[in-house]
């Protein structure tokens, strides 16, 4: 079974590092690998499909860097640029890359491009106003105020199908590539199960009101920072009422069709890319007899 997409991370995250100051001085050595980004984020790879990096000494003297783990001894860490207004950006390159990249690749890019992102939107506490800097190794901002901690946040997302009579549930939104559709989602909100986030979302989506709700997977989705909690719920019958501010469209697909778009055929959708935990979602339901 292939892994969901942006999982299977080859780096130790070395917490025990992130509280200790003289420890992580020591680790940031000659052999510290730097990760290679363009503007936007983007990552740099190889024809083998590899992040690119580089050393240390390539970094700004006055550089503030993430660590992003260890590997075969070495640290791996990321520089902190305040790049503004890329938040939720996913240019065709990044795209491209992405479907390039070798197996755990992405894990260590999504982590990397999730908690940069973080850093450039705040630069300032939430509790007074006042400056933060980073701190426990980049994985936190402290205000120099009030003493106020901040870390990175991950936001909760439901992306599920619906089953009725043997077909599953898709919709599309009009900004997706010509024939692109996709399982359903939104955010779960506070005070919310997963179960109930699920049924929320296809009702007000679609419609359609459902019950026994089965998790499948999660996924790390770097757009800025989401996790994706694939489920999939039965459908108490098939009548559609679409949001048309959510969905363009939204059609029942047999397993028979879903199994034949994965496996390369025709059909009448275009699935999401694999490094998507639909196209995961949507491999392990119709996998099922």
């Amino acid at each position: 079974m292939i892994p969901p997409g942006f999982t299977g991370g080859y780096l130790d995250r070395a917490d025990r590092l992130r509280h200790d100051v003289d420890g992580l001085a020591a680790a940031l050595d000659w052999r510290t690998r730097l990760l290679v980004l363009g503007p936007g984020y983007e990552p740099q790879v190889d024809g083998a499909g590899r992040l690119g990096w580089t050393t240390l000494a390539q970094a700004p003297d006055d550089a503030e860097l993430v660590l992003l783990g260890l590997a075969e001894g070495r640290a791996h860490v990321a520089a902190i640029t305040h790049e503004p207004g890329t938040a939720a950006f996913r240019s065709p390159r990044v795209m491209t890359a992405l479907a390039e990249m070798a197996p755990g690749e992405a894990a260590t890019w999504g982590a990397a491009r999730s908690v940069l992102d973080w850093h450039a939107r705040h630069r300032f506490c939430a509790n007074c106003g006042a400056a933060t800097a980073p701190f426990r190794a980049g994985w936190g901002r402290k205000c120099g105020a009030c003493s106020t901690e901040h870390f990175p946040r991950t936001d909760p997302v439901v992306i599920m199908i619906a089953e009725h009579d043997g077909r599953a549930l898709l919709g599309r939104q009009a900004a997706w590539p010509h024939g692109r559709y996709s399982a359903l989602a939104g955010f779960l909100e506070p005070g919310e199960s997963i179960e109930e986030a699920v049924a929320r979302e296809l009702h007000e989506e679609a419609g359609i009101r459902v019950r026994d709700t089965r998790y499948v997977a999660s996924q790390p989705w770097p757009f800025p920072s989401q996790l994706m909690i694939a489920c999939v719920a039965k459908a108490e019958d098939d009548s559609l009422t679409l949001d048309r501010n959510e969905l363009e469209d939204a059609i029942w697909v047999p397993r028979e069709e879903v199994r034949a778009v994965l496996a390369g055929g025709t059909g009448a959708f275009l699935a999401p890319p694999p490094f998507a935990i639909a196209h995961t979602l949507l491999t392990r339901w119709a996998e099922e007899p």
